[in-house]
């Protein structure tokens, strides 16, 4: 449960109609995204029948049987990765289809976060809860809060952690360790704002939850997920198969009903690292058109250990051995969004998280890679480690899974000191670095590397900051830069010319980040080379994790002129009027509580219960005015 995770992490710190899709029509994930996407060379076989899929859990099972009961494991395999020539690629782009005041990965790919924008409401998740807050015709007001849960919903144990809109329907994606498996809850709102529970399903399933990544997706009125689904034994290996019930009082498991026949289960052609466990990497994709929740999935047989990543044409599963080291297999997963079979490569080393992937505009798929790295569930994105690649194949190359990606297609990159890893994709640049993360902060000195590679030109960069790098985001076509000393909060600006520079450096003095999660900043320009960004801040030298039980002090703002900063103030919170909300689920924030959001030509923080508009008066922000929309 995550309370015997807060507990793990804060010690290793200090010492439709039944979701509708019973009937696939076709034997793979549904169209998402336009047709006339890459094609490959070879896709993955799926399984002809049930008994064909038990067939092979008995295989698996054997040799798992065998490796346990060798006396010693595998030997510890070359933590090295070969480099290669790179080749010209140019970034991803896609049209912005609203404005959003979510900080995504991808334009047009919306991600699950706690809080959106449906017309002239803000629609805020928080602590078990959802609220609407109107912004129409210049206003300021709580309308809506009803549970994030159903009313014959007992919501202990469950954790109710991402939420998007599509349409006039509030979708809430959870993990309930009482029921077990995701929860998925459907909510209509109208255009007053006003709230309305409309059903909840459950998804068998593991936990999704991960540090850095998001679990949903939005692409149109597109619901993208993805969850595992770790198999054990062979007595009935169908017990673990992703299945969907509708809840009512009383449902029963025995309502459970499949989603994945064995004719969308696909598995790459010959043997993969099995001796750690074995995972369904599922993805299911509901349509939620006109209020409806009409939903099929896919899963992937692979190592436990994944990435997840959602381009805007394809997902992307990274899978891992848990107990591999160096050089040891793992598998690429490949699902396309136009509907067509999925494909497969062997690989080696693993992403961090899902911002090592770039899915490029010259239909390449960009990756860096660690050696010593196994995925990013629940916090193993933050303890990657090992030599360090770039990995770049064209997605044509793609097979069934027979064929291993050669070491030729991996750049050799230079490692970087330090623990806690951070990487990006900004313009025609991989920017790298480490900083303190979720541990206390260090003092740095002036010994913090930044590491930068030019895909165009092949050229690595090295510079030298005087704070760790915490944060790596976009900023137009450049970058900002932002971490501690271990006491101030530093934001650096870098130029992604032809050769990267660094402009400028301002430093906030006695601050720390207060948020972890990318979507607590966000950026907003109003030219080419200017506009305003704001994020999250705390108390100096907190300690990352503290910001499951804390909440930020404050919003802070920086105007960007030409890559020089100027700050413009912040809005801050007033915890000493904070109330007992009376929470019943979902009592740690564990994807943050804080967002600075620019909607319609207006500034506001939200800070936990609170949301306060700010506006620029003489180059200073101020506070107009703050309400809060806690349940009462």
């Amino acid at each position: 449960m995550k309370i015997f995770l807060i507990l793990t992490l804060t010690a290793a710190i200090t010492t439709s109609g039944l979701l509708a899709c019973t009937s696939a029509t076709t034997d793979t994930i549904p169209p998402v995204g336009a047709s006339g996407i890459t094609p490959v060379k070879k896709t993955m076989k799926a399984f002809k029948s049930d008994q064909e899929l038990a067939s092979y859990f008995r295989e698996l099972a054997e040799k798992r049987r065998r490796a346990a009961l060798r006396q010693e494991t595998m030997a510890y395999k070359s933590d090295s990765v070969a480099g290669v020539a790179a080749s010209p690629v140019n970034t991803q782009s896609m049209a912005e289809p609203a404005e959003s005041v979510t900080n995504t990965q991808h334009a047009g790919v919306d991600e699950g976060g706690i809080v959106k924008a449906h017309g002239d409401h803000l629609v805020v998740l928080r602590r078990g809860r959802l609220f609407t807050v109107a912004i129409g015709d210049g206003a300021l007001k709580p309308i809506s809060t009803v549970n994030a849960f159903g009313p014959e919903i007992d919501p202990q144990g469950t954790w109710y952690d991402e939420m998007l809109i599509a349409d006039n329907t509030v979708v809430v994606i959870g993990y309930s360790y009482e029921r077990g498996g995701t929860e998925v809850g459907l909510f209509g709102i109208d255009d007053d704002g006003q709230l309305s529970y409309r059903s909840t399903y459950h998804l068998r399933s593991n936990d999704y939850y991960s540090s850095r990544n998001y679990a949903s997706r939005l692409i149109g009125n597109k619901l993208i997920f993805y969850a595992p689904q770790y198999v054990y034994g062979v007595e009935d290996p169908f017990q673990y198969f992703p299945a969907v019930r509708k809840w009512h009082k009383g449902a029963q498991p025995e309502e459970f009903q499949r989603i994945v026949p064995a004719t969308r289960v696909y598995r790459p052609e010959g043997e993969f690292n099995a001796d750690f466990g074995t995972s369904l990497h599922t993805v299911t994709v509901c349509d939620l058109a006109n209020g409806g929740f009409d939903c099929q999935a896919t899963s992937v047989m692979g190592p436990a250990g994944r990435v997840f990543y959602v381009s805007p044409e394809s997902v992307y599963v990274w899978a891992t051995s848990w107990g591999s080291k160096g050089r040891d297999q793992a598998m690429l997963f490949r699902m396309p969004l136009d509907g067509s079979g999925p494909s497969a490569l062997r690989v080696s080393g693993s992403p961090v998280d899902q911002f090592s992937f770039l899915e490029s505009e010259d239909k390449h798929l960009n990756v860096l890679v660690r050696s010593a790295a196994s995925g990013d569930s629940m916090w193993a994105a933050e303890n990657a480690a090992g030599s360090v690649a770039l990995m770049r194949i064209p997605i044509e190359t793609f097979s069934d899974g027979s064929e291993a990606v050669p070491l030729s297609s991996y750049r050799r990159l230079q490692k970087p000191e330090g623990y806690t890893f951070q990487n990006r994709y900004v313009s025609d640049y991989l920017i790298y670095g480490t900083g303190n993360g979720w541990g206390y902060a260090e003092k740095t000195g002036e010994h913090s590397n930044l590491f930068m590679v030019n895909w165009k030109t092949g050229n690595s960069h090295q510079m030298t900051l005087p704070h760790g790098v915490d944060r790596i985001e976009q900023m137009g076509s450049d970058a900002v830069i932002v971490g501690t000393d271990g006491e101030n909060l530093h934001f650096t600006s870098v130029r992604l010319g032809q050769w990267p520079e660094i402009v400028a450096r301002y430093t906030r003095k006695d601050a720390s980040q207060g948020e972890l999660r990318s979507h607590g900043f966000f950026y907003k320009p109003d030219g080419a080379n200017t506009g305003m960004l704001g994020l999250p801040i705390s108390v100096p030298g907190r300690a990352g994790f503290r910001h499951l039980f804390e909440d930020s002090a404050a919003i802070l703002y920086l105007r960007n002129d030409s890559l020089q900063f100027r700050e413009v103030g912040e809005l801050g919170s007033q915890p000493e009027k904070a109330i007992d909300d009376a929470c019943r689920a979902s009592c740690v924030d564990w994807y943050g509580n804080a967002r600075p959001l620019f909607l319609r030509g207006r500034v506001f923080a939200l800070l936990g219960y609170e949301i306060v508009e700010g506006a620029i008066d003489d180059g200073r922000m101020k506070a107009l005015r703050r309400i809060k929309y806690a349940p009462v």
